[in-house]
């Protein structure tokens, strides 16, 4: 073979190997790009980081399945779950106000001073048992979809104009309670908890958002139960930087059990009040037969 053929040959298998590789190389860059989107690897990766910011500035919309909105703004956070956030639009002409979380104690600032307290404290637990409930935080919204090979990657999105990656998933209840190894990332007590939350929900349509630093920007969801079917529009930011969850002033606190205690009281003393009045009635009347006249009630 004269060295021209040889150097024309040569040439050739250059070529050749240098589309194999430049082929290699595009086929291992989808298959790369493909797995860097895998929902269930994407959202056990953000739930393990989010997990670890402790909190996160929110805004959360929600319209229940009796049409009423509330919008919320302030600070949620999780495990243990707590929240400090302004309540607003809350419907026939009611101001906006505050509402403090911390586990299953709820302090809501009231419209007007009570007993001179302008706080009132309620304890969600019942029978010695903590509620059960969501709480709404980005932690439990990803906790929710862990392991669900159902979510779909939609694509690169900005929201609210940060660059994220949108992922979408359509539901059962059986979905939700289902556990597998994913969920094993989260603490027993946690995974029980969010199990027995979401037993009464039969379909949960989501949308999510994760942002190029790991962390949840948006969840969309709408959440359906025997009641009927509530929408939240939930957006994160400031992952790890808000102050701690505090109570308010103790003596600006009045218990919703020791309001209720009053409200009781002053309900047997009307109880009574009223069979006072029976029994003067009765004497009355009977007083007036005596004396010949008609009864008061004749």
């Amino acid at each position: 073979m004269n060295k021209a053929v040889r150097i024309r040959i040569r040439g050739a298998v250059a070529i050749a190997g240098g589309g194999l590789l430049v082929g290699g190389l595009a086929a291992c860059g989808g298959g790369a790009e493909e797995t860097a989107h895998d929902p269930v690897a994407a959202v056990k990766a953000s739930y393990l980081k989010t997990v670890a910011a402790k909190s996160a500035t929110t805004e959360t919309v929600t319209t229940g399945s009796d049409g009423k909105t509330v919008r919320e703004t302030g600070t949620k956070a999780w495990y243990p779950s707590a929240q400090d956030v302004v309540l607003g639009d809350r419907g026939e002409g009611k101001p906006d106000t505050r509402s403090i979380m911390m586990g299953d104690t709820v302090y809501s600032r009231l419209d007007q001073p009570l007993k001179g307290k302008i706080w009132m404290q309620m304890d969600l637990s019942k029978d010695g048992k903590p509620g059960v409930r969501l709480n709404q935080d980005p932690a439990e919204f990803l906790a929710m979809l862990l392991g669900q090979e159902k979510l779909t990657y939609v694509g690169a999105e900005k929201t609210d104009g940060v660059d994220a990656q949108h992922y979408k998933g359509s539901l059962t209840g059986a979905d939700l309670l289902r556990a597998d190894e994913s969920t094993k990332v989260m603490e027993e007590k946690n995974r029980q908890y969010l199990h027995e939350a979401v037993k009464h929900i039969t379909a949960f349509e989501v949308d999510l958002w994760i942002g190029a630093d790991g962390y949840p920007v948006r969840v969309d969801s709408s959440s359906t139960d025997d009641k009927g079917t509530t929408k939240t529009s939930g957006k994160f930011s400031g992952f790890g930087k808000p102050a701690p969850v505090e109570p308010p002033p103790a003596d600006q606190v009045v218990a919703f059990d020791d309001v209720m205690k009053g409200v009781d009281a002053d309900l047997a003393q009307a109880d009574k009040d009223m069979e006072q009045a029976d029994k003067d009635l009765e004497k009355a009347d009977k007083t007036l037969r005596d004396a010949g006249f008609p009864g008061l009630r004749s």
